[in-house]
């Protein structure tokens, strides 16, 4: 999973990026340095992975991981923007991070109209690519060719939303349309504002016209960039002090779950414990096809536990006795905490 981290200049998004990527600790994070951007990957903690480890003891434990991505540029207008590849950068991402300031010192312009200034520039960005593929079209039907009747449809419908000055994830079921997947349409993308605010203040601003078809959280960037890079116990005094009960880490990778609509499933064994991220729906084939394309292929059964059936039973054998491990076929969908042993044969 993969976040683009947006915003206007000066809205703190190298300071989120900091405090988000530095939060674990050294060795739990890895970045790297791309043209134009930095990407970091972060391990996502689950004290069920922790639980099986203990359990099973494994050689190697693997968690899941988020990725998050940071282009160096984002400032200037669309045409450039788009002309110079920067908007490029976002448009392989799952979901977008929109950072919005709300410093005392800084209310002016608001965060809404900040949030409003770059909402309307991923909306002109999505219009442009919608108007250069129907004029495509156009083009394409004069010289004979037939368009596909759904695709044309379908651009046509988002280009009525977007001459609204509406982003297209305020029609989930047009976003999620698979003819339009190749687009990779920003504003279509699940959105999450972060509401950076200064040290003390803990308030969330007051919105005239709420983000749409977006969720909020409030983030005292500065404050969490610092405390993420000091070691442990200095950084349990000053979340405690400042009451901070989790990290901008942890509640931004919780509210990214939940934008993408993700669940966890996990393999378990003496070699390897492993949490695998899927979105909620995914059926048991295609779950198998997540961790190998041979297992898909070969997919028979998929022997199931419930992490809570698991935990209450103290065993995989004793769940066993209890009735509570399940052969499920291909169709069976995967419940957020199911443990799972694939049977294939290829």
């Amino acid at each position: 999973m993969k976040s683009g981290i947006i915003g206007l200049p000066q809205s703190g998004k190298s300071t989120i990026f900091t405090a988000l990527t530095g939060a674990r600790g050294e060795g739990e994070t890895s970045g790297s340095f791309h043209k134009d951007a930095m990407i970091a990957t972060v391990t996502v903690h689950d004290e069920r992975v922790m639980f099986l480890t203990d359990m099973y003891q494994p050689k190697k434990t693997t968690y899941a991981k988020i990725e998050y991505l940071l282009p160096s540029k984002i400032s200037g207008k669309t045409a450039s923007r788009t002309e110079g590849g920067t908007w490029n950068q976002i448009r392989p991402c799952d979901a977008l991070l929109h950072v919005v300031r709300n410093f005392r010192d800084a209310r002016e312009p608001s965060p809404e109209s900040d949030f409003w200034q770059m909402e309307e520039e991923l909306i002109l960005s999505d219009l442009m690519v919608v108007e250069k593929r129907l004029e495509r079209i156009a083009l394409d039907k004069k010289r004979g060719k037939k368009p596909e009747a759904n695709e044309y449809s379908l651009l046509i419908s988002c280009r009525e939303i977007l001459d609204k000055g509406l982003a297209l994830r305020t029609d989930q079921k047009l976003a999620s349309q698979p003819e339009l997947r190749g687009f990779t349409f920003l504003s279509a993308k699940p959105m999450l504002v972060i509401v950076n605010n200064g040290d003390e203040d803990e308030s969330l601003p007051k919105w005239k016209r709420p983000p749409a078809g977006a969720d909020t959280v409030l983030v005292r960037g500065r404050l969490e960039k610092d405390i993420a890079l000091m070691d442990s116990n200095e950084a349990k005094e000053f979340l405690e002090m400042y009451n901070i009960h989790e990290s901008a880490l942890d509640r931004l990778i919780r509210k990214s779950f939940s934008l993408l609509n993700l669940i966890s499933f996990f393999t378990v064994g003496p070699d390897e414990v492993k949490a695998w991220s899927i979105p909620a729906g995914t059926v048991a084939l295609d779950a198998a096809g997540v961790i190998h394309s041979d297992i898909k292929q070969g997919f028979i059964r998929a022997e199931v536990v419930s992490f809570d059936d698991l935990k209450a039973a103290g065993s995989f054998q004793e769940a066993k006795k209890r009735g509570q491990v399940r052969l499920e076929g291909k169709g069976y969908c995967m419940q957020d905490g199911d443990i799972v042993n694939f049977r294939f044969n290829v």
